[in-house]
């Protein structure tokens, strides 16, 4: 599973999110971080939404980005889980 996680320094919003994927050890998961503070379009765009996840997908026209809701941050790494195998049905490795 490849995902994007947008983030800024000093969000513990992101960093909590970024922990519970990082535990998540029955399914690969390649995490991308991506500081919005270094580049205007991601701060443009995820400014007040951090922290965004999204999935990349390659597709015929090349690879985009999907975006997933956001989990809640009481939610336990098994509910970010079982959130992420909706969105990457058995094991899907995209």
């Amino acid at each position: 599973m490849q995902l994007i996680l947008y983030s800024k320094p000093g969000c513990h919003l992101c960093e909590g999110l970024q922990e519970k994927l990082e535990q998540i050890d029955d399914f690969p998961l390649a995490i991308e971080i991506r500081d919005i503070t270094t580049r205007p379009e991601w701060f443009q765009a995820y400014q007040y939404e951090v922290p965004v996840l999204c999935r990349k997908i390659d597709g015929a026209d090349g690879p985009r980005e999907e975006p997933l809701p956001r989990p809640s941050p009481r939610a336990s790494v098994g509910q970010v889980k079982q959130m992420l195998q909706k969105y990457f049905p058995s094991g899907d490795s995209q």
